[in-house]
């Protein structure tokens, strides 16, 4: 079983990956850490703890990340992919507010277990907030997972820059300079992990624990956003679902050994590079670019772990 402290900031897609850490067998949850990005960091909070209700796992701490990029800029939300409150049509009941305990006690967290993967599918502020705070914190993880960046495809905020590291460039280009071990899960395969209402129907007639029973609405407003950005899609790419899937099935994907710049400024602001020259020198870190995936592994994969019983 991997343990894993999951950093997001839900948003639908984040949400579908928290339920599925909450059902996967495979995944010990130590903690979830809440932060800015598709909505505001008290937003993302609320509707952690919803779902953290609704499956019975209210004794997983929801430690309180950052609230704006290393930059202090105001962040950017999206409404009109993620809804106005995060959850699509979905909304907490009136009144519910989720509860956030201190983010020293990640600290704790991690010197209590062996083998901690961390997964970041948000921003990274939070993240590089973490290694900043915490000395040598990096080599009592055994492996970062992160959902970002775009290599040789085109981004889906600017031309060439993906949402998470064009959020908080500087916290990404810290993560890709910093720290060993670290997997990115770029668009280059997130945006093919499309998952489609026959998959929900078919986890639908499967399950109907109370997490399942909001998937459905969740999904339909999802890919009427995505059928805006992208017409004849016909779903939509659960990115950060795939990051943690492919955290429990390496063998999924494909990776490269590459070192990482993230761009700070101007055009190319979140624009990650790598060189992928049959000519380039060889990588000095051990940063592992995923580039390919097997999608019917996948599919099946969210198919079996989101109509399993909750583990309680």
């Amino acid at each position: 079983m991997k343990k894993i402290i999951l950093f997001a900031d839900p948003g639908i897609d984040d949400s579908f990956a928290i339920m599925y850490a909450l059902l996967n067998p495979e995944i010990d949850l130590l903690a979830i850490v809440s932060s800015y990005g598709n909505v505001t960091k008290q937003q993302a909070t609320d509707n952690i703890a919803y779902l953290l209700e609704l499956a019975g796992r209210s004794d997983i701490p929801i430690i309180g990340g950052a609230n704006s990029p290393l930059s202090g800029e105001i962040p950017t939300y999206y409404p009109e992919i993620h809804g106005p409150e995060g959850l699509g049509p979905i909304k907490p009941p009136e009144g519910f507010s989720g509860e956030l305990t201190n983010f020293s006690e990640l600290y704790n967290i991690i010197k209590e277990n062996d083998d901690i993967t961390i997964v970041d599918v948000g921003r990274n502020t939070s993240l590089a907030n973490l290694y900043l705070l915490g000395e040598n914190i990096a080599e009592e993880i055994s492996a970062f997972y992160i959902m970002g960046g775009a290599f040789l495809v085109p981004g889906n905020v600017t031309a060439s820059a993906e949402a998470n590291f064009y959020g908080d460039p500087v916290a990404s280009n810290l993560l890709v300079s910093k720290l060993d071990n670290l997997y990115i899960v770029p668009l280059n395969v997130s945006n093919k992990a499309i998952i489609t209402m026959e998959h929900i129907n078919t986890i639908l007639q499967m399950s109907n624990n109370p997490l399942i029973n909001i998937i459905d609405d969740i999904m339909q407003f999802y890919m009427a956003a995505y059928e805006k950005l992208i017409p004849g899609l016909n779903g939509a790419p659960l990115h950060d679902v795939l990051t943690l899937s492919l955290m429990i099935n390496p063998a999924m994907g494909r990776v490269v050994r590459k070192d990482v710049d993230v761009l700070l400024t101007d055009e190319g602001r979140g624009t990650s590079i790598a060189d992928f020259r049959e000519r380039a020198e060889p990588a000095d870190k051990n940063i592992f670019i995923y580039l390919t995936f097997d999608y019917y592994w996948f599919v099946n994969d969210f198919i079996r772990v989101m109509s399993s019983p909750l583990n309680q």
